[in-house]
């Protein structure tokens, strides 16, 4: 089996997760005209999914681990394909909110899950790249959802189209899917050898036996070192999986209330008061900034295995930092002017795109240790999306309490954190085996101040 197809299958993971997140920024124009909603209702309807995603990241590890990721992820596609089409055939409100509640179950497992696949199945030394492409196909996801909502933004029942064709990808994850082996290092949890080896034969080329042989033995290496309870109450008092849980839950927190989501989900709504004129302007507005998301992670993906994991977090926060800046002081001192307010916002999904977005995805999926991975991605994963959900809910009355200025700069201030947390905790992982990675997080070492922003360190 060609490698090539088993991430492209794997990562269609990422683009349903990027539509059913992004599709709403468009369609929550013309949700809120049909069913009249409020400014608090809109941020009901918008994080009703993130409710579901908290209960799916929740649930997501413990799953896994028992039912395997091959079985857990065909099972999600199927709630993808249902929720997209109940959202789009909704009649009433708590109709459509019960659908999306649906879709983030399938989301919160999915955003932990397929990262955590793909990590599985990769070479060491792809293993960055490979993950990252998850992330790619999130923002191309959340980009189709833009050029969807501005496809149908004239067409009668706009916002059940923009929904529903998110049944789609879903039927095409599941299909793709049944056709891909199990994660050979959950198959080496589970006692089962043969089925390694026959995984492992097909994953890898021939001429690559040598290394897979290798691999084997790291991995029976691994799982007898691991044979400890992997509960949750385990996950939360082991030593070696302290500092990886501390590193998760604060990058997974980092990465919603430094604003990007206010961005996926009201995009168009912050351009209109910044003076766009219509709604499918604002719309096709969001798309260009759509296109800047793809493309820097896009880049993400290429420099992930050569520049480090450490540089590039740090790197595009700071960036973020100036972004939001100049973000709060054109809403403070020229009213938000629309295409500067949209050039700033182009240039902070960039810099996040490059960085905090597909660096802590990868992350999780590498600094736990192998008896803890599953629950451990899933606590980071609860984190991620309870925080997402905190800032969806509140974005719109802090815009109209604090004002658009007073919004951004406080999340100047909390993205100004996340750098200094990243420099003083977060370490490098680039070339490491999964299982060098777990040593290594066990082994804390001193660095200098001279290597410590781009070199990382061991620890």
């Amino acid at each position: 089996m060609r490698f090539s197809f088993v991430v492209a299958v794997a990562s269609l993971g990422g683009l349903l997760f990027g539509y059913d997140t992004g599709v709403i920024s468009g369609a929550l124009l013309f949700i809120s005209d049909a069913f009249q909603l409020s400014p608090t209702l809109q941020g009901v309807v918008t994080s009703a999914v993130l409710v579901g995603a908290v209960a799916g990241a929740a649930i997501g590890g413990a799953t896994t681990d028992r039912y395997g990721r091959r079985r857990v992820i065909i099972a999600m596609a199927i709630l993808f394909t249902f929720g997209s089409l109940a959202s789009a055939g909704a009649t009433a409100l708590w109709h459509l909110i019960a659908a999306r509640l649906l879709l983030g179950v399938a989301i919160g497992v999915a955003s932990m899950l397929t990262p955590l696949y793909l990590s599985e199945v990769a070479p060491a030394e792809r293993r960055g790249g490979i993950v990252s492409l998850n992330q790619v196909c999130v923002t191309a996801g959340i980009l189709t959802s833009y050029l969807v909502d501005f496809a149908f933004a004239d067409v009668a029942g706009s916002w059940r189209w923009m929904l529903g064709l998110g049944a789609i990808p879903g039927l095409a994850l599941g299909i793709g899917m049944a056709l891909l082996p199990e994660s050979p290092r959950w198959l080496a949890g589970q006692g089962r050898a043969d089925e390694v080896r026959a995984v492992l034969g097909q994953l890898r080329s021939p001429a690559s036996q040598g290394e897979t042989d290798r691999e084997i033995e790291a991995l029976r290496g691994d799982i007898r070192a691991e044979r400890q309870s992997a509960s949750l109450q385990a996950l939360f008092t082991s030593a070696s999986a302290r500092k990886p849980l501390v590193i998760g839950i604060g990058l997974a927190v980092f990465q919603q209330v430094t604003g990007i989501n206010t961005v996926i989900y009201y995009a168009p709504t912050i351009l209109r008061q910044a003076g766009f004129a219509s709604n499918a302007v604002a719309i096709l507005a969001t798309a260009g900034i759509g296109v800047v998301n793809v493309a820097a992670t896009v880049a993400a993906l290429l420099l992930m295995d050569r520049a480090g994991r450490r540089p590039l977090l740090i790197g595009g926060m700071i960036g973020m930092v100036a972004c939001l800046l100049a973000l709060a002081g054109s809403f403070a001192f020229v009213g938000g002017a629309g295409i500067a307010t949209a050039a700033a916002l182009a240039v902070y999904v960039a810099a996040f795109a490059v960085g905090l977005g597909p660096v802590f995805w990868l992350m999780i999926a590498e600094i736990f240790p192998l008896a803890f991975r599953g629950r451990g991605m899933s606590v980071a994963s609860v984190a991620n999306w309870g925080a997402n959900l905190a800032v969806a809910l509140v974005f719109l009355d802090l815009m109209r309490v604090a004002g658009a200025a007073g919004t951004f700069l406080l999340f100047a201030a909390l993205t100004a954190a996340a750098v200094a947390f990243t420099w003083a905790l977060v370490p490098e992982t680039k070339g490491r085996s999964l299982e060098e990675i777990e040593r290594a997080m066990g082994e804390p070492v001193a660095i200098s101040a001279a290597n410590a922003a781009t070199a990382g360190y061991d620890g």
